[in-house]
């Protein structure tokens, strides 16, 4: 079976790029993509969301989210909100309603929002009864998965404060809260305590965690997927919530996983079928190891991986790629079971004809593209060297 990506001509660049363009920022704005996010809602329409980064933007005191929907499951799309304070947000639909949650801007406060009409209209965060969910504090997240099990409603975030440096200054921890609860109140929120990390772990390379996916374990428990930055290689940490939802644990002797691509933020969820975790990561070709110093900035191949267990991971298949690490990739990706496809939402560095992306990293398209029959594909649709 041959790897087809799907490529469309956005008509404002004459660029051919893979998927379909959501929204477009020439770099020469100095405002880049970030945070893509996307939901299913009950009536069958996409929505789309992405914040705004860089020297020209207000991340630093008030996060912007752009809001995009579709009616024809993802062909075309159209804006129809911004949504402030809202920065680092993921969208979820939960109990019949929208919601958006992430911090109020770079390392701000946890914030919730909901939209009752489909994304047109949303409620603000203005005190802990209408979406603050944190009195005080500085966090750090992103666009990450929502777990519903045991009655609750489960998020990986971390807490910034342990430092100023990127990466030490992360620590993680799970918020949650009861099925039928308002979610916009911050009574309706319990914290685990913050499991604080050891930079002698990996042979004194352990440069951070951070971004993790909160799992549903095949024992029942609730664990915490998180990427780890680390020069070289692919490793994630597996953190462990106790069966109270208070205390998260790690074991450096076992928890560390292989896991293709760890070094940058990935998305994992869990097969409604039976079959698995599934997840899209930035896996580095051994091909691509030295293209740029570090493999956390190599982004240029999304790769679909796969484990029974959450810690033995397989790559099915490279679904996107660009030959050139430094300027292109695609990253950050959020994604979503739609019957056998996979519905994906892309922070893409492409060219454009204002010279394209700055680097890899600051993104000049949000891009959504569908995996078709995604659970078929295999090792031998991997049309590129094997991960290393």
């Amino acid at each position: 079976m041959a790897m087809k990506t799907e490529r469309n001509v956005h008509p404002d660049t004459a660029i051919t790029l893979p998927g379909t363009v959501i929204n477009h920022l020439p770099a020469e704005g100095r405002q880049y993509i970030g945070s893509p996010s996307l939901a299913i809602l009950p009536d069958g329409s996409y929505v789309a969301s992405h914040d705004v980064f860089g020297p020209k933007t207000t991340e630093m005191e008030k996060g912007r989210t752009f809001i995009y929907k579709s009616l024809d499951r993802g062909e075309s799309w159209e804006p129809i909100a911004t949504v402030q304070p809202a920065f680092w947000s993921n969208l979820f639909v939960h109990e019949g309603a929208l919601y958006l949650m992430g911090t109020s801007h770079h390392h701000g406060l946890v914030v919730i929002h909901r939209s009752d009409d489909g994304g047109s209209t949303w409620t603000v965060p203005e005190d802990a009864e209408t979406g603050i969910l944190t009195a005080y504090g500085q966090y750090h997240t992103a666009p990450v998965p929502m777990l519903v099990h045991r009655g609750r409603i489960w998020r990986s975030i971390e807490d910034a404060t342990a430092s100023t440096r990127w990466g030490v200054r992360y620590n993680p921890l799970i918020m949650s809260a009861p099925l039928g609860s308002d979610l916009l109140r911050q009574d309706s929120w319990t914290m685990s305590t913050i499991l604080r990390q050891n930079p002698a772990w990996l042979l004194n390379g352990f440069g951070g965690w951070l971004e993790g996916n909160v799992l549903a374990m095949p024992d029942g428990r609730v664990a915490n997927l998180l990427r780890v930055d680390i020069d070289a290689g692919g490793v994630a940490a597996l953190v462990t919530l106790d069966m109270d939802g208070s205390t998260l644990s790690f074991d450096p002797e076992r928890d560390f996983v292989e896991f293709p691509g760890g070094a940058t933020k990935f998305h994992v969820r869990q097969d409604p079928r039976g079959g698995g975790y599934w997840a899209l990561s930035n896996a580095v070709p051994a091909m691509h190891a030295k293209d740029l110093p570090r493999h956390t900035f190599i982004r240029n191949t999304l790769a679909l991986l796969h484990s029974a267990d959450a810690r033995t991971w397989t790559c099915r298949s490279v679904v996107l790629y660009h030959p050139d690490a430094v300027l292109h990739g695609f990253q950050y990706v959020d994604w979503l079971f739609d019957g056998d496809d996979m519905v994906v939402a892309s922070r893409t560095a492409w060219d454009d004809a204002t010279g394209g992306a700055p680097n890899q990293h600051d993104a000049n398209f949000l891009t959504f593209h569908r995996i078709r029959d995604f659970r078929s594909l295999t090792p031998d649709d991997i049309a590129r060297q094997p991960m290393s």
